[in-house]
């Protein structure tokens, strides 16, 4: 049986069909290339060009291929651009995945792991968040990927499905093989951009708001390595094939570090002074998210190997110095 990675082109859908294939499972890539690339899926994996609106190629993989479960990595993630486009995020992320859903019941595929994000919490009411905490998105993103997971609930609740969503927020660092990484155009994550100084890309990282209520006035966020991340959602399929109920779990260090602290460490990283300008904040910005993952390390059994900040931002350092153009030649 094999296992379907939809967006396994993009950024951490990638680096999972990686660790799938190094743990010895058949691996099926379907992604449609508006953001990820063919360079990027790993050797071992099967590949199908396609998008998740079209049932008939979604229905065509799931006749061709003996799908076992699926893991949706298919969806738009961009917080400003959700807040200036929502119905790009609406279409694709909503839409998108209910032709999934409408297959999926079809051929009865019963099992789906969901990249979810810490978004759905909104501005927290606890630090760290708990998933039994309220769901109050502050932007799009937040709300479609809230919605997919309300869509999930009830579509498992109909159909007998079952699921796993897993919340997180800032997927950071690459491989250590360095040969995959994150190359987004245009590129919103932070620590690539910050990456972009000492790779001469531009010549001083922004820094969005100074005022939170913050020990040093910027954002605080929890930064967990993708390859730790990747062996999340192994473990939740896993979880599913061993019958399991549906579920939803936090993915984070536990621990939060502000913009200014992650300069700082690409600073010591590099060997660059890496100019840093203060700017106006950006909408839909909370001050402070970090997730609790004791759930997911007791239930899922999930430990993550790559915690360190230091560790994380040089994994991405090796692999943006050796390709300063993403998978560009």
């Amino acid at each position: 049986m094999s296992i379907l990675v939809l967006g396994g082109a993009g950024y951490i859908g990638s680096h999972t069909a990686l660790e799938l294939v190094r743990a010895g499972e058949s691996v099926v890539v379907a992604d449609n290339l508006a953001t990820g690339h063919i360079q990027a899926v790993p050797e071992g994996a099967k590949f199908y060009k396609g998008d998740l609106h079209d049932k008939s190629f979604l229905d065509s993989i799931f006749e061709n291929e003996q799908i076992d479960a699926v893991i949706h990595f298919a969806a738009y993630s961009l917080v400003g651009e959700s807040v200036t486009n929502p119905l790009k995020y609406y279409d694709n992320n909503l839409c998108g995945t209910k032709v999934l859903l409408s297959s999926m019941v079809e051929h009865k595929i019963d099992k789906i792991v969901f990249s979810s994000t810490a978004a759905t919490y909104g501005e927290p009411e606890n630090i760290p968040i708990l998933e039994t905490d309220r769901t109050l998105p502050t932007n799009p993103y937040g709300e479609t990927k809230l919605a997919m997971e309300k869509m999930f609930y009830w579509t498992a609740n109909a159909h007998g499905m079952r699921y796993v969503s897993l919340r997180y927020f800032n997927a950071c660092g690459a491989d250590k093989s360095g040969n995959i990484g994150e190359a987004h155009d245009p590129e919103s994550h932070l620590i690539p951009l910050i990456l972009q100084v000492p790779n001469g890309k531009r010549g001083s990282i922004s820094i969005f708001g100074t005022d939170y209520d913050t020990p040093d006035g910027t954002c605080i966020r929890d930064y967990i390595h993708v390859t730790d991340l990747a062996q999340a959602h192994i473990l939740a399929v896993q979880y599913l094939r061993n019958g399991n109920k549906s579920d939803i779990f936090n993915l984070g260090n536990g621990v939060g570090y502000s913009v200014r602290e992650v300069i700082e460490t690409a600073r010591k990283v590099t060997g660059h002074p890496i100019p840093a300008v203060e700017t106006e904040k950006r909408a839909g910005d909370p001050a402070r998210l970090v997730a609790s993952s004791e759930k997911a390390r007791k239930v899922l059994g999930w430990d993550p190997k790559h915690a360190s900040l230091e560790e994380i931002i040089a994994d991405a350092w090796n692999w943006h110095k050796t390709h300063p153009n993403g998978f560009e030649e």
